[in-house]
């Protein structure tokens, strides 16, 4: 029990950032299916990068020095600042977030579980039950976040896809100050 515990605090400690940058996605008014496949493609990266990390990841990073923040910084902006060319190009405010951007977004926000994936033997021998446990979580995190994003767009129309952009573009600017 104590190690399930555990690793639902791990996936919760995982799924914050997808959580709180998610808010700000969920401005650009996306369709309830966009909603739904971003979440699940999230989710499906908090599944398979904790076992990246646990298989390869040691090996992986003796070769190549990967910086998550850099990479994250990068992707948070590029979203932002596709969410404000849309809602300069368009009446309609409904961000066109493509499948690339998604799973772009869903890498950024999985790294953290592939750098977990590495030590992960050491909470858990059951695997599979701890990746599902973080891809559930994130996605529901995920979920929810759009959700809250999207109630203050309808809120708060414009000022809300703004808002949401420039909250992105700062915790980008944050990361790649890390």
């Amino acid at each position: 029990m104590k190690e399930i515990i555990t690793l639902f605090i791990v996936a919760i400690a995982l799924s914050m950032d997808t959580f709180s940058l998610s808010l700000g996605i969920g401005t650009g008014n996306l369709s309830k299916k966009k909603m739904f496949i971003f979440s699940i493609i999230v989710g499906i990266m908090h599944f398979m990068m904790p076992l990246i990390g646990n298989f390869v990841g040691g090996k992986i990073i003796s070769i190549f020095t990967i910086n998550s923040n850099f990479l994250l910084a990068i992707i948070l902006i590029y979203l932002a600042v596709t969410m404000l060319i849309e809602l300069v190009k368009k009446e309609e405010k409904n961000l066109n977030l493509k499948i690339w951007n998604m799973i772009l977004f869903a890498i950024g926000v999985s790294i953290d579980s592939f750098s977990t994936g590495i030590g992960l033997q050491a909470i858990t021998n059951n695997m599979f039950i701890a990746v599902m446990i973080f891809s559930l979580t994130s996605f529901c995190f995920t979920y929810i976040g759009l959700l809250i994003g999207k109630y203050a767009n309808s809120l708060l129309g414009i000022y809300a896809t703004i808002f949401g952009a420039l909250l992105l573009i700062i915790i980008g600017i944050l990361y790649l100050l890390k």
